[in-house]
């Protein structure tokens, strides 16, 4: 089994030069429309399996200020911990997919807004950017199989 360090890597040689969706194979159109389907799940924050179904077993998630989530069962505690939160809400737009020209690799990025309450309690919406990593799984879904976003301007 690959390490996730290994994945990135196998991620970043394969990926150099990918096109952006416009001029897109059907192999990054599926995970950009796969990418949109997640973020359309998240946004509705009702049903936490779906949304934890679009992550492989093995993934892992960098939230910003905050540990790393590995392992479906944390990732689903997490979004379930998420969703519970009063006032919760995550959204994103993605921009670009692109995919490996063997097509079982592939890599989203979005822009998204999330609202939590901060330390005051006051409900606050921040800005933020992300990547997802991808891979195609035994029945040829693709799966996030690394996750990580930030705070953006």
């Amino acid at each position: 089994m690959k390490t996730i360090a290994s994945a990135l890597l196998a991620s970043v040689l394969l990926l150099s030069g990918c096109a952006s969706v416009p001029s897109a194979s059907n192999a990054q159109k599926e995970l950009f429309r796969t990418d949109q389907e997640w973020a359309a799940a998240a946004s509705e924050g009702k049903d936490g399996d779906r949304v934890t179904s679009f992550w492989s077993d093995d993934a892992t998630i960098t939230p910003a200020d905050a540990p790393l989530v590995v392992g479906k069962a944390a990732i689903r505690n997490y979004v379930a911990q998420s969703f519970a939160t009063p006032g919760f809400h995550i959204s994103w737009i993605t921009l670009r997919a692109a995919v490996s020209q063997d097509g079982t690799m592939g890599y989203t990025t979005d822009d998204s807004t999330m609202t939590f309450p901060g330390q005051d309690g006051k409900l606050m919406t921040v800005a933020g950017r992300g990547v997802a990593i991808w891979r195609r799984d035994a029945s040829g879904n693709w799966k996030c199989v690394y996750d990580i976003w930030n705070h953006g301007p």
